[in-house]
């Protein structure tokens, strides 16, 4: 019997660069007023947004991740060429082949890249970071692309009371590359797939090809059930995190949660017990929330700030419609 010969990968992975876009329009919460009957103060109230971001129509899904990924690619140090695979998430793709992934591989210059995209919503920059730290260590990839963008304009129906005024568009890019030392911890991850139905898209598309919808689709979610899961359900995934990685909260210097509403980051924080020299990300309050883009791109505020810096202990957690979730402990580039 032939022996297959084993991979060679790096002995760890680690995250070497972080890049962001965020689109010119800057959509203040009277803006949504138009079209809700609500307040500044209720929107600030329930879900600490004060602004977001919008995309014009050529800030595509692919023109938003080529800015952010070109601005990872220059801050691990390499170049486009040396990229092995660029790992896509995202769910405001509309065309449902090619993967988006293909045309930015090409749009970037890498070489041939393997490319493909994944739908795992507010997770899905989790999800990808799992993949890029195996295809380092295994040996695929010497590195690794992934990228968190959404468009969720086009998924938001302005005239719905809960959830016009959450969502922003945006992305976000890391470059995963080899390391000496363990820099991305086990990942805790799952499904919930019984509670599918508290996130999820309005109607199907076939349902408005077929005219049985005059409304385009668009992501509805129930506040309530999304808010008790989140707090108390992800709270004790964040801490599965953290005792895998073997950190404890008081080594813990930064906490990047996925940008849903401050009052379920402000939740975790106390359930957690994470000490006042955490520093937290709130991103979300002039972003929005954008699902697969929110983590890395509160990331890269943080760096960019001075809040968070480079070789900081980072717990991460994304959480969403599935519903999915993934959490892991990184050190910061």
């Amino acid at each position: 019997m032939a022996k297959i010969k084993p991979s060679k990968g790096a002995p760890y992975a680690r995250i070497l660069g972080v890049g962001g876009y965020r689109p010119t329009r800057v959509v203040p919460n009277e803006v949504i007023l138009e079209t809700i009957d609500s307040s500044d103060e209720w929107i600030r109230s329930r879900s600490g947004i004060e602004t977001r971001h919008w995309a014009s129509p050529e800030e595509t899904v692919a023109v938003m991740s080529v800015e952010a990924s070109g601005k990872a690619i220059a801050d691990a140090g390499i170049e486009a060429g040396q990229i092995g695979a660029v790992v896509v998430s995202t769910v405001s793709h509309f065309q449902q082949t090619p993967a988006i992934a293909t045309e930015i591989a090409d749009r970037l210059g890498t070489n041939k890249a393997a490319a493909f995209d994944i739908s795992a919503g507010c997770a899905g920059f989790g999800y990808g970071l799992t993949l890029a730290k195996s295809m380092v260590v295994e040996g695929s990839a010497a590195y690794v692309l992934v990228i968190g963008v959404e468009r969720l304009s086009d998924l938001t129906d302005l005239e719905d009371r809960a959830t016009a005024f959450l969502f922003g568009d945006g992305a976000g890019a890391v470059v995963v590359g080899p390391s000496q030392e363990p820099a991305i911890g086990p990942t805790v991850w799952g499904s919930e797939g019984d509670k599918s139905e508290v996130i999820k898209q309005t109607v199907p598309w076939t349902d408005y090809r077929d005219g049985e919808v005059e409304k385009f689709p668009a992501i509805t979610q129930e506040g309530q059930a999304v808010f008790r899961w989140a707090v108390f359900e992800m709270a004790k995934v964040a801490q599965q995190a953290l005792d895998a990685a073997g950190i404890t909260s008081d080594e813990l210097d930064v906490f990047i949660p996925h940008q849903a509403n401050v009052r379920i980051i402000d939740s975790m924080v106390k359930t957690l017990k994470l000490p006042e020299h955490v520093t937290v990300a709130r991103d979300i309050r002039t972003t929005g929330n954008t699902s697969a883009a929110s983590i890395p791109l509160a990331m890269e505020r943080l760096l960019a700030t001075g809040e968070a810096k480079s070789g900081d202990t980072a717990l991460v957690i994304g959480f969403g419609a599935g519903l999915v979730y993934a959490a892991t402990v990184v050190t910061l580039p």
